[in-house]
């Protein structure tokens, strides 16, 4: 019987603690108490994202006729980032806080504030009751302990003075509920502020610019080195490639060049544990097809990424797609859609797919004064090829493949964990287990058939437990098959082979165990 989980938030946590205590993900340097955005891959949540990395290189290059991969370094001349737009133009405006000294971006602040631990409880508050003594009750009690900064916290009596009406309309489902938080930040003159979304402090009404490169130098003497960036992306390897690959492969257009790799982004602001960091990687690729085709090629490329994350296990309802609006677009983009995923925090971007025009050849051409024209060996026609870009981060989809296969069950008024991966993304398929540790016997013999299905899947031993508690260690990781010896082994040669997602049993034979693990494991 299926268990809700209690809430999103919750879920987000629950996720994050089976991570760090699982071995999927630690926060990076913890022992020198970690660093903000930065996380480690430990052995399950390494095995998790190559995973998700082969699946990708597989469906995107192996299994077409019109890619090829590539790996660029992550250091580029600096020049690329000029042809690119990135040194003048790629930056978000930020506010900083002046009571707490936070950042944030600008654009995002209101989804911050609304997000935000004080506006979560005030909101509970004004669900009981929307009477000023509820309200004026939360200012000196939680309001006081989650946004000491509020004018609403520092001067109740006087900021409930002017929200009196707004107060009476909230009652009734009709506040503009930004406006009213607005007025809450209220200075004395009542007009409505943004409050800071850590303290509940007025923040700047202007924003200053912060470039999202990060720097480095490229030399041994400081002094003397050369000023490069880490690559923001991977697409622009992908371009300044563009002749070269033509030339060593004789592609025709249509084809495209795929590449995962490491990015950096000096972001304004990172959370929701990997989905938004300064170091991630990406799954990018840069299609090439004429102007005439473009549309056409996008919507495929749309169809097919959608499809591979269904594929990969991910539930149909937790997936939409959506095009941009004409004011989100690049100003070199003709169209743009986002394939989103309904993570515990909101539908966020999983994977934009971008019709990027001809733009990207057309400026290293510029910069570089290189010919990166195509030219049609039918016609002799020589034009810039339009670029469709599927880019989704390993990062973020691997979030989204950890909260899509979470679950838990009610088993005998216990509570089971069960990580339901794909076949494709679990990072251990077998589990082998002996029934009795100190019979040498059945650990001689469970050993050894390790040792042999290792050959072929990804397994582990596990002796530390009982049997039942190994089950539930193996469920909360994904792994597919749990093969037990036991006393009855040494008798007969078979071993119990366990269902990760029925749990039912069955008795194999260990000489036809490995023929029968690669007909349930096959793809």
């Amino acid at each position: 019987m299926s268990k809700a989980v209690d809430s999103q938030n919750d879920l987000m946590e629950k996720i994050v603690s089976l991570c760090k205590r699982r071995g999927f993900i630690f926060p990076s340097s913890e022992i020198y108490g970690g660093l903000g955005s930065a996380w480690d891959y430990g052995p399950l949540g390494a095995e998790l994202k190559r995973n998700v990395k082969a699946a990708w290189w597989s469906a995107v290059v192996h299994q077409r006729d019109d890619m090829v991969g590539l790996d660029a370094s992550i250091l580029m001349h600096p020049k690329t980032w000029e042809a690119s737009g990135h040194v003048s133009s790629f930056s978000d405006p930020f506010v900083q806080c002046p009571s707490c000294q936070r950042h944030f971006r600008l654009d995002k602040v209101w989804d911050e504030i609304e997000s935000s631990p004080w506006v979560v409880s005030l909101r509970e508050t004004m669900i009981v009751d929307a009477d000023n003594s509820y309200l004026l009750h939360w200012a000196r009690t939680e309001g006081k302990k989650l946004a000491p900064n509020l004018s609403l916290v520092k001067e109740p009596e006087v900021t409930l003075s002017w929200i009196a009406d707004s107060l009476s309309a909230f009652g009734q489902q009709k506040v503009n509920f930004k406006d009213f938080l607005g007025r809450l930040a209220a200075r004395q003159s009542g007009i409505a502020q943004t409050p800071c979304p850590q303290c509940g402090a007025i923040l700047p009404e202007e924003g200053v610019a912060a470039n999202l490169m990060l720097k480095t130098s490229l030399g041994p003497v400081e002094q003397t080195a050369e000023k490069v960036y880490l690559r923001p992306e991977t697409a622009q390897g992908i371009f300044v490639n563009f002749k070269n690959v033509l030339d060593a492969t004789h592609r025709r257009i249509p084809f495209g060049i795929a590449q995962i790799g490491k990015a950096f982004r000096n972001e304004v602001t990172t959370k929701n544990f990997i989905f938004r960091m300064r170091e991630f990687e990406q799954m990018e690729i840069e299609y090439f097809t004429t102007k005439q085709d473009a549309e056409d090629c996008h919507r495929r490329w749309i169809e097919d990424r959608l499809n591979w994350y269904l594929n990969m296990g991910v539930h149909k309802e937790n997936l939409r797609v959506r095009p941009h609006a004409k004011d989100e677009l690049a100003h070199y983009a003709a169209a743009c859609t986002d394939i989103e995923y309904n993570f515990p925090f909101g539908w966020s971007e999983l994977e934009g797919i971008a019709n990027r025009t001809d733009y990207d050849l057309k400026q290293h051409a510029k910069f570089s004064g290189k010919d990166l024209q195509y030219q049609d060996l039918t016609t002799n026609e020589k034009f810039y090829p339009y670029v469709i870009e599927p880019s989704g981060g390993v990062d973020r989809a691997t979030l989204a493949f950890l909260v899509d296969a979470y679950h838990e069950e009610i088993v005998k008024d216990q509570t089971r964990v069960v990580l339901k991966f794909s076949k494709q993304l679990a990072p251990v398929k077998v589990a082998v287990l002996p029934l009795l540790k100190k019979n040498d016997g059945i650990v001689t013999l469970a050993k050894r058939i390790k040792n042999d299905l290792q050959k072929e899947f990804v397994c582990v031993y596990d002796d530390t437990a009982a049997i039942g508690k190994l089950y539930r260690r193996q469920d909360e990781v994904g792994t597919f098959y749990c093969v037990t010896v036991d006393v009855q082994s040494l008798e007969d040669g078979q071993v119990t082979v366990r269902d990760r997602d029925t749990m039912a049993q069955e008795r194999i034979s260990v000489d036809r165990l490995k023929e029968y693990l690669r007909e349930k494991l096959a793809i």
